[in-house]
């Protein structure tokens, strides 16, 4: 962090947190003005990671565009290979098989399980100075790293998910050693708790700082555990159903005011918790509804030319509402494409809460609303 500038009273400053501070979460840059501690504004500086993915989807087909979407959030790759795929799907009135319908929720759960235990828990204690929960958290993400690895031969960009389903089956085992994982992880995400989220020092820094009300959260955007943490219960999975989550059981936690004031930090790190929680009893519903038929993609033609219209459709990303505004001309590649993620809208709340806070607060912030750069620069 450097000082950039003294205003002439001598009581203001003006501080860079960024591009390289390692609490902004990738190429980041906030401008804070500051007396002494305390800010008094703060202004989110983006566009460092921007990579033109946007337009890139206005020149390579539809099929092509599938790897460039991994990139959109790196964190949560499989999500963002759904999202292409059912906006896609929908304009070209494509049938998903079952069994890759299936499939697709359970990778996108495991991909949700990931995401949380690195970004939104594992970082958020990291960046307050505990570095123990954050290596538990990594050891129970390179599990789950391995067993997608032997699904689709990556582990982090996954390009797994096809317009019309999904690339390969799951191979032998697959559902063993799933199902093996997840009844170690139960036990293991309360040790987790226990480590961080119940220990005196993190308590005390989340606790009542950078609280958003419900009314602000919907004003600002917000979606997602961050939306949800403010005790608005909405979930895509549940109010825009899609795929098989209809048929799923399973709750949509949402703030409760754990230590005092909802929509606190400590809400949002605590409902990501219970998330991973739900997502464990959603991959074992998944598995059982696992139907015998191997068909695994639907039948498209050579060039898929879907017919000239617009349309948005979304999923429920680790981090939100991730949805494509879809254009089409009746041509192999899309006339535009426009992703909403929930990582910019928080940037929004980043700045609304922000003034009074201390700086060493804006930390606590940032790491809990689990704000990744390339979901802000597209």
């Amino acid at each position: 962090m450097s000082v950039a500038s003294v205003s002439s009273s001598g009581e203001e400053m003006l501080l860079n947190m960024g591009p390289q501070h390692p609490s902004t979460h990738g190429v980041l840059r906030f401008i804070l003005r500051t007396d002494g501690e305390v800010i008094s504004a703060v202004e989110p500086d983006i566009g460092f990671l921007h990579r033109s993915i946007e337009k890139i989807a206005e020149i390579v087909t539809f099929e092509q565009f599938m790897p460039y979407t991994d990139r959109v959030d790196y964190l949560a790759a499989m999500n963002a290979n759904h999202a292409w795929a059912r906006a896609v799907e929908e304009i070209a009135h494509i049938e998903v098989p079952r069994r890759a319908q299936v499939i697709r929720v359970i990778t996108d759960e495991l991909n949700r399980i990931i995401s949380h235990l690195l970004g939104g828990v594992g970082a958020l204690a990291m960046d307050l100075g505990a570095v123990t929960p954050f290596l538990h958290a990594i050891r129970e993400r390179e599990t789950v790293n391995d067993i997608i690895e032997s699904l689709c031969g990556a582990r982090l960009t996954y390009n797994y998910v096809r317009i019309g389903g999904v690339w390969y089956d799951l191979p032998r085992n697959f559902a063993d050693r799933t199902l093996e994982f997840l009844d170690h992880f139960e036990p293991a995400l309360d040790e987790f708790d226990r480590l961080a989220g119940q220990n005196k020092i993190f308590k005390e820094r989340l606790a009542g700082v950078g609280v958003v009300s419900a009314k602000d959260a919907i004003a600002h955007g917000l979606v997602g555990p961050n939306l949800r943490a403010s005790g608005v219960k909405y979930d895509l999975r549940r109010n825009m159903p899609y795929s098989i989550y209809p048929e799923l059981e399973f709750d949509i936690p949402v703030g409760q005011g754990i230590l005092g004031t909802v929509g606190d930090c400590y809400d949002r790190y605590w409902v990501r918790i219970q998330e991973m929680r739900e997502s464990v009893k959603i991959l074992r519903q998944a598995f059982k509804m696992l139907p015998d038929d191997k068909t695994i993609k639907a039948k498209l033609p050579s060039v898929l030319k879907p017919p000239a219209g617009e349309i948005y459709v979304a999923v429920e990303a680790p981090r939100g509402e991730m949805g494509w505004y879809l254009v089409t001309n009746g041509g192999p590649k899309a006339h535009r494409g426009r992703v909403r993620t929930g990582s910019y809208a928080a940037m929004s709340a980043i700045r609304f809460i922000s003034r009074g806070l201390m700086i060493a607060d804006l930390v606590a912030c940032i790491a809990a609303f689990d704000t990744i750069a390339p979901e802000v620069d597209r």
